[in-house]
């Protein structure tokens, strides 16, 4: 007994690190926004049409990140997209047009969507082996690492080139899959609590009911990935641009919102085991509907930044639970579907933002984080019943 336990939280550790790192590399990225959009001379629309080549990347490998790791495992295909997502992240500030950036965008994209699909599928797996609701905690690994990699974005903002700043990024990331990528290729895939591990040979047949669960679920994970993409790409910016804050204070936008996120992450599980998962789901909704809204249309920056916590501390576990869910429902390929909507509306909503701030305005833009979590809490209270059956 002590064996397999051993290996679990090893295998836990190891997890853990690549959701930190991922989290790490891609706020390193979106705090240096501001500063390539005005080396390529991008408009916002031009912006959103580069950003755009995220989304297109990582939707489509999210799509083939299922099958690949059914053949190779989830292991190996996490390590292998960590070392491409490292690499890629020193691409952007090398372009200088729209174009170009997308372009490079695109390869970023692919590494992100692959990197998260294969690491919530090993994640799902070790949460049925240890019978708990641990999934938030590897999620607050990813806001940890999202928090710090701002912050570190943020006091370097004014000292550091953004090619020198996302070219230690890589030099850093490549250190961190060295150590965790060893541990993660010497721990078997979990087994669930029978001791049979998954059949990796063929994907679950879902029934059409759970099909349209997982969908659901799939649904309420890209409403408020939605959010939380749309923060990343576009809350430095609009402290800057809007609010006329500095650079560092606008990097800290981010910062707030991770730690809040982080917060609410890590005490997760707790209220899981409390309140059980539509209510954490409704009342995290609810929260984030009202903390968007302050932080959208605030007129100061420190009010805006409160409004940030508040949308982090709210969407902190809806996203975790949703895919959790998914997967305990369809297995592997409800881990792929509800993962690839999550991480659809992360990667398409800072594109939509973009377009919707050339129309209107980036503060009117942003309130539909607002209304897509309202729309999430909608969501689960009306398949309440059917989640707890399912």
């Amino acid at each position: 007994m002590p064996g397999p336990r051993n290996d679990l939280t090893r295998l836990r550790t190891a997890l853990t690190a690549f959701f930190a790192l991922d989290g790490f590399v891609f706020a390193g990225w979106v705090v240096r926004i501001p500063a390539i959009k005005e080396q390529t001379g991008a408009s916002a629309g031009a912006l959103g049409l580069a950003l755009l080549g995220v989304s297109a990347g990582a939707v489509v490998t999210m799509t083939l990140t299922g099958r690949l790791c059914r053949r190779y495992g989830s292991h190996p295909v996490t390590v292998a997209c960590a070392v491409l997502l490292c690499l890629s992240v020193a691409l952007p500030p090398l372009t200088h047009s729209a174009l170009a950036l997308g372009l490079v965008l695109l390869v970023f994209g692919s590494a992100y969507g692959g990197i998260n699909v294969a690491f919530n599928s090993a994640a799902v797996d070790l949460v049925a082996a240890l019978g708990r609701p641990i999934m938030p905690s590897f999620h607050a690994a990813f806001s940890l690492g999202g928090m710090v990699g701002a912050g570190l974005g943020g006091l370097v903002a004014g000292s550091l080139s953004p090619v020198r700043h996302l070219l230690y990024l890589t030099v850093i990331g490549l250190v961190v899959t060295l150590f965790a990528g060893r541990a993660l290729l010497r721990c078997a895939p979990a087994a669930p609590p029978d001791g049979a591990l998954p059949d990796r040979g063929a994907p679950r047949r879902l029934g059409r009911r759970t099909r349209r669960l997982v969908v659901t679920f799939g649904v309420i994970a890209l409403c408020t990935a939605y959010g939380e993409g749309a923060m990343a790409d576009w809350g430095a910016l609009h402290l800057a641009q809007d609010l006329d804050a500095s650079p560092g204070l606008a990097a800290a936008g981010y910062s707030c919102f991770a730690l809040a996120m982080t917060v609410g992450r890590l005490t997760g599980t707790i209220l899981l085991e409390r309140l059980g998962r539509t209510t954490t789901v409704v009342a995290g909704g609810t929260t984030a509907v009202a903390g968007m809204l302050l932080g959208s249309l605030a007129p100061s920056v420190w009010a805006a930044l409160f409004g940030f916590a508040i949308t982090g501390l709210g969407l902190a576990n809806i996203f975790p639970v949703a895919i959790e869910r998914a997967g305990a429902l369809g297995g592997p390929a409800g881990v792929a579907t509800a993962s690839t909507l999550g991480y659809g509306g992360m990667l398409l909503g800072p594109p939509a933002i973009g377009f919707m701030a050339d129309w209107f305005s980036l503060p009117t833009a942003l309130t539909s984080v607002a209304a897509l979590a309202a729309v999430a809490v909608l969501v689960a209270v009306a398949t309440r019943r059917a989640a707890a059956t399912g």
